[in-house]
């Protein structure tokens, strides 16, 4: 064994990527683990891999505190070559959330996702995520996260059950194929070919890889990509359920409407750099929400309640459309208020229209959407981008 690890501390001189993930695979320990690449940028010799979540024990018997941070990245910079692919991030997903990583494309996403699992290390900065460093530490965290790619790694020739037991051989952490096909509502298929699987069902399959033995970090990209409306929400029931265990999950989506329906926090990244981050009340009300509604208010009805509200009144020139035969009504406008105090504007405007003896009809209220905060970035509405990777 000697001569052997010998001659792969030669190699991994030569090619500090190489590794012994084979040697280490049943101990829990990788080639990463030991930290002796050339420019190596810590001393993890000391550090010896802990079952429980309170962090890390040096060789004085001391325990470095956990913090709620599963992920942390500070002034983090990745470059390829001339292009700087994230500039200077700080990035934090904290335990127990679900996190909506989001961005324009060609934003930094996929770089930040990959340098957080280890698979690229970073120009410049710190990133943490479980408490290591992901790229010298990658066996460690790899123990520990459970991800899903947006592309399908399924062998369509194995059966349900067959593909998790080679999953099952592969993984460095322990579970049963019955819990996990419980978890993701594939008890019923566990004879069926992957082939004869549907989209949603192969990606739940997918996802029940990604969840096996429990993660403490589960990264989801694009989960529902190409999924039918009906296998999207049964998705989203068992990320909701995965999250409720304990788990805490980093999403990334190029559905808006899924990200808030989801995610406890959102992070927006533009060309490499934070453009907004915050739980997702603080950053849907970065704009106003809005009251519509439809009335036949005189100039002096509009004056007293664009006084009465906190917020400002816009009405439409044009005579409102009855929806159901799409002629003009007669006196009868479409009025939308923006306002920062939705709860407190919404009771003005039924009370003016009580004291006014005006009928509304077509109210509607509601915050910002996380579609309307990503398109009033400045740089997305300039360019007229979407949601990308």
């Amino acid at each position: 064994m000697g001569s052997l690890l010998g001659s792969l501390d030669a190699t991994e001189a030569n090619n500090p990527q190489s590794g012994r993930h084979a040697l280490f695979a049943d101990s829990g320990f990788g080639s990463d683990d030991i930290c002796h690449y050339p420019g190596d940028r810590r001393d993890c010799s000391a550090l010896v891999p802990r079952a429980d979540r309170g962090g890390m024990i040096d060789n004085e018997g001391r325990t470095r505190p956990a913090t709620d941070e599963v992920v942390e990245a500070r002034g983090l910079t990745c470059n390829y070559g001339e292009f700087t692919a994230l500039e200077e991030v700080d990035f934090a997903v904290q335990e127990g959330q679900v996190h909506a990583l989001l961005g324009t494309n060609g934003a930094g996403k996929t770089t930040l996702l990959e340098t957080i699992q280890g698979l690229r290390p970073p120009t410049s900065g710190v990133l943490e995520v479980l408490g290591l460093d992901p790229w010298h530490q990658r066996s460690l965290v790899a123990g520990r996260t459970g991800t899903m790619l947006q592309e399908s790694g399924l062998v369509d020739e194995m059966t349900v059950t067959t593909q998790l037991q080679l999953w099952q051989a592969l993984s460095l952490r322990s579970d049963r194929v019955a819990r996990v096909l419980e978890v993701v509502g594939l008890s019923h298929r566990t004879d069926v070919a992957v082939a004869a699987l549907s989209g949603g069902e192969r990606r739940r399959l997918d996802f029940a890889m990604a969840l096996w033995g429990d993660p403490e970090l589960v990264i989801l990209d694009e989960p529902t990509t190409g999924l039918d409306p009906q296998s999207r929400r049964q998705l989203w029931s068992v990320i909701r359920g995965l999250n409720q265990a304990g788990a805490t999950v980093l999403l990334t989506t190029h559905y808006l409407e899924e990200a808030q329906i989801l995610a406890d926090r959102v992070t927006i990244l533009d060309r490499g750099r934070i453009a907004t981050d915050g739980t997702m009340s603080q950053v849907l009300s970065q704009l106003p929400a809005t009251i519509t509604f439809i009335a036949a208010p005189s100039p002096g009805d509009l004056d007293y309640l664009a006084g009465d509200l906190c917020g400002e009144i816009y009405i439409d020139d044009a005579p409102a459309v009855d929806t159901l035969g799409a002629a003009p009504l007669a006196g009868r406008h479409t009025l939308t208020v923006r306002t920062s105090r939705l709860q407190q504007d919404v009771g003005r405007v039924i009370d003016w229209s009580r004291e006014h003896h005006l009928e509304l009809t077509g109210l509607h209220c509601a915050s910002a959407s996380l579609e309307e905060v990503f398109f009033d970035l400045p740089s997305v509405s300039a360019q007229g981008q979407g949601v990308g990777r």
